[in-house]
């Protein structure tokens, strides 16, 4: 992201997994991961909506990890039809996330996918505190139940995920969205305002059931 960001390998269940770990200004308050869009579609840690929701993160105070899926990058493995990818998820959330630390997951496209799958394998009391999903891939992938708190933005005109699968994925769950008008999968032309509508939903007291 810049010259100070710290850039480390650890071991992952297909073999190393390269990650990349921005600090805050001021005190950290805890960790966010954040996953990466589709690695066969060129997905990588270091794609600007991913890069987006780590400076989002680290605006609220949060040391941001994000890291290359398997076969990507510095990653050791290949492309596991977004099974192991997962996996490769857990590994990095058990590596850097710290006991008793507060914790947050984020995740753009297939990575919004990834991410939800995360949480939804995590037991309840070590769930992120926030779940934070850019354009999620919902019609190509399975999404499951998230927690009502998540924070889901999708772009109006959106033309790789449609607005309609995620809405058809939310409805069930009385789950809203935040739906950018005109913009499209890759929020080009409005990566600030992503930035800005995330750090205002973070800022957001969370729910209570």
């Amino acid at each position: 992201m810049n010259s100070q960001t710290q850039r480390l390998t650890i071991a992952g269940p297909a073999g190393d997994i390269e990650c990349a770990i921005d600090l805050p200004t001021g005190d950290v308050l805890g960790t966010a991961v954040v996953c990466h869009p589709h690695p066969v579609h060129g997905g990588t840690m270091d794609n600007k909506v991913a890069i987006t929701l780590a400076r989002a993160f680290m605006a609220v105070g949060f040391r941001a990890v994000r890291f290359n899926f398997r076969g990507v990058g510095g990653s050791q493995g290949a492309w596991d039809d977004g099974v192991g990818e997962v996996d490769d998820a857990m590994a990095v959330i058990a590596a850097h996330r710290k006991p008793g630390e507060r914790f947050m997951l984020g995740g753009f496209s297939f990575g919004g996918y990834v991410a939800a799958q995360a949480f939804s394998r995590l037991p309840a009391d070590a769930r992120p505190e926030r779940l934070v999903l850019a354009a999620p891939s919902t019609q190509k992938q399975k999404v499951p139940d998230v927690a009502p708190d998540t924070i889901v933005v999708h772009g109006e005109s959106d033309d790789v995920v449609p607005l309609s699968a995620t809405l058809d994925w939310a409805r069930p769950q009385s789950l809203p969205i935040i739906v950018m008008p005109g913009t499209g999968h890759f929020f080009h032309g409005q990566i600030t305002q992503l930035k800005n509508i995330l750090v205002a939903q973070l800022h957001t007291p969370r729910a209570v059931n």
